[in-house]
């Protein structure tokens, strides 16, 4: 499987874990003719769902956020045009999985140091070719080389692919599912996610305006250290249930008694942390609107100058100079309200606390 860090886009050829390597959404390949792709749906990706051969031109593809990955062999490469769809019911998304930030660059490591190994397999084959040519026949030589363009071709990606998915078995503590939570731990994650794809997707994170907080290395870092807290509590709300109902005597009350006061005082602690989060993604979206407006505003004064030709042509210069200067002066409101709500986001931002 190849990774990289978690953007808009996904390379044409690999396997990639959705939510650890990829972002769910609707993707969009410019020409995918003859390439083909594979969603692993279900649990653990036992249900894949595929399609081959792709036709000539564009083609799109929805990877849902239950989806549990991605592989892809197109010539060019895929972005997402699109967030991933809501429920049609009204009912709030299946939370993705969450992973340690630093996985993806821990298993493109690893997987590194193997690949100048697999380049010889290619070349092993071509040797006993060479070898058992004048014994076998010159049919056999050309059989070995097909195998080994074959291999050349397709082993590597294969083979690294394969140890990818065999290193992040091994790591299972360094990435969660939406099953490691219970319902209160998937909904509190699912506002999580929401916030940070709406800080991640607004349109003054994408053109670098909210320059105050690295974005793409604080956003993953809090979702994976909220996500540990939360399966956490899971099991320590599970835990506390069994024992609870072992045994409904004063005594045993009065022994849980302060253990559940310590997982209450721990939850409302990492959903204050959940609101912070909410609060810096609603100011992300009250500045996109400002961004907009001032945008629409910019559109506008590019066509002034013909109004202001009317204007000269029809009245005199005192009554165009005022019309001028107002449309002057919207632009310049609009671009104090514009730093006063990145300022305001800046500040919502400061509000999360440092990840440990």
């Amino acid at each position: 499987m190849t990774s990289g860090t978690w953007s808009d886009s996904i390379p044409g050829v690999g396997t990639f874990f959705v939510g650890i390597d990829v972002a769910p959404g609707r993707y969009r390949c410019d020409d995918g003719k003859g390439g083909w792709w594979v969603r692993f749906t279900g649990p653990g990706g036992g249900d894949p769902v595929g399609s081959w051969p792709l036709p000539a031109g564009p083609s799109e593809i929805e990877i849902a956020q239950t989806d549990f990955a991605f592989e892809t062999h197109v010539s060019t490469y895929w972005r997402r045009i699109a967030p991933p769809r809501t429920p049609g019911d009204g009912s709030p998304a299946e939370p993705r999985p969450v992973a340690d930030p630093a996985l993806r660059a821990e298993l493109d490591t690893l997987v590194a140091r193997r690949r100048p190994l697999l380049w010889l397999a290619p070349l092993t084959v071509l040797g006993l070719g060479l070898v058992g040519g004048p014994l076998i026949g010159s049919l056999w030589l050309v059989c070995l080389g097909m195998l080994a363009l074959l291999v050349a071709l397709a082993g590597p990606s294969v083979s690294l692919d394969l140890r990818r998915a065999r290193e992040l078995e091994r790591r299972r503590d360094r990435y969660l599912m939406p099953e490691d939570l219970d319902d209160d731990g998937r909904a509190l994650l699912g506002r999580v996610q929401a916030a940070v794809d709406a800080v991640r997707d607004s349109d003054v994170n994408r053109e670098g305006l909210l320059d105050a907080v690295d974005n793409a290395v604080t956003l993953p870092r809090q979702e994976w250290e909220i996500a540990q807290v939360l399966a956490k509590q899971a099991k320590l709300r599970a835990d506390h249930a069994e024992l609870a109902g072992a045994a409904a005597l004063p005594e045993v009350e009065a022994a849980l008694r302060p253990l559940r006061d310590k997982l209450d005082s721990s939850v409302e602690a990492v959903t204050r942390r959940v609101e912070a989060l909410e609060r810096y993604a609603e100011r992300a979206r009250a500045a996109d609107e400002v961004l907009r407006a001032q945008r629409h505003l910019e559109r506008i004064a590019e066509k002034a100058h013909e109004y202001d030709e009317l204007l000269a042509d029809t009245v005199r210069d005192d009554l165009a100079i005022p019309a001028i200067e107002r449309l002057t002066e919207q632009g310049d409101e609009l671009v104090r309200t514009l730093r006063e709500r990145l300022s305001k986001a800046a500040e919502a931002a400061q509000e999360l606390p440092p990840p440990s």
